[in-house]
C-alpha cells in the first residue's frame, strides 16, 4: 500500500493506491479488462503477432487475435474515495513469464481471467499465485458461444484452495470488471488480515 498524497493536510484521509495484477492465458481478455475499467488512457505494450511467433504461441481458440502483450498493460481505477487500484496486466505467453516476478513485487492480489473453452490455459497463473501466497480471484470471462459453467465446477476443475473466489464477468464491461476488482480487494484484505493475526498469535 502506497500513500498517494503524503502531504495531505492533517485530518484528511490519505489516499491509498494498491497494486493489482491481471493474469491468465493468451487471448483471455486481460488487455480488454484493463482497458474497460481504467479511468486513464491505458498503457499498452502490444505488438503484431508474427509468423515466427506462431510456431511458439498456441493460438487455438483465438485465431482472430492479431496482437499480443509483450511487457504489460497498465491502468488505474478509483474504487471509492481514498482508494485507487493500479492495474498491471501480465503477458500471457510462456516466453514472457520472466516478467511476472517483477510485476508481482508489492502486489496486493491478482485477478486470474479464465476462458471455459481453454480452462487449462490459466493453470500456470493459478499455480504461480498459490505458490507465492498472493491472494487471487478467478474471473470467468463469459465469451459469446462459450459453454456456461457454474462457479463450483470451475473451482473443482482448477483444484483451487478452499475459499478462493470464482466469479463470472464480461471483461468488456466496466461495471462487471469493477465488481471483480472489488471482490478481489475484499478477499485479499481478509487474507492479509488473517495472516497478520496468525503471525502475532
Amino acid at each position: 500500500m502506497t500513500p498517494e498524497h503524503p502531504d495531505a493536510p492533517a485530518g484528511e484521509t490519505t489516499a491509498l493506491a494498491l497494486k493489482i495484477l491481471v493474469a491468465g492465458g493468451f487471448g483471455v481478455g486481460k488487455t480488454t479488462l484493463v482497458g474497460a475499467v481504467s479511468e486513464i488512457r491505458p498503457l499498452r505494450t502490444e505488438e503484431m503477432l508474427s509468423e515466427a511467433g506462431r510456431t511458439v504461441d498456441d493460438t487455438d481458440g483465438v485465431d482472430h487475435k492479431v496482437t499480443t502483450t509483450v511487457a504489460m498493460d497498465f491502468g488505474r481505477i478509483t474504487i471509492r474515495s481514498g482508494l485507487s487500484l493500479y492495474l498491471f496486466g501480465t503477458p500471457g505467453q510462456d516466453r514472457f513469464w520472466f516478467l511476472w516476478d517483477e510485476l508481482a513485487q508489492g502486489a496486493l492480489g491478482a485477478v486470474v481471467l479464465a476462458d471455459t473453452r481453454r480452462l487449462e490455459d490459466c493453470f500456470p497463473a493459478v499455480d504461480y499465485f498459490e505458490h507465492r501466497k498472493i491472494p487471487f480471484v478467478v474471473a470467468v470471462n463469459c465469451f459469446a458461444g462459450a459453454r456456461r459453467h457454474d462457479t463450483g465446477s470451475v473451482c473443482r476443475a482448477l483444484d483451487l484452495d478452499p475459499g478462493t473466489p470464482v466469479v463470472l464477468c464480461d471483461a468488456r464491461e466496466r461495471v462487471s470488471g469493477k465488481e471483480v476488482l472489488i471482490q478481489l480487494v475484499e478477499y485479499a484484505g481478509r487474507m492479509h488480515t488473517a495472516r497478520l493475526l496468525d503471525s502475532v498469535g
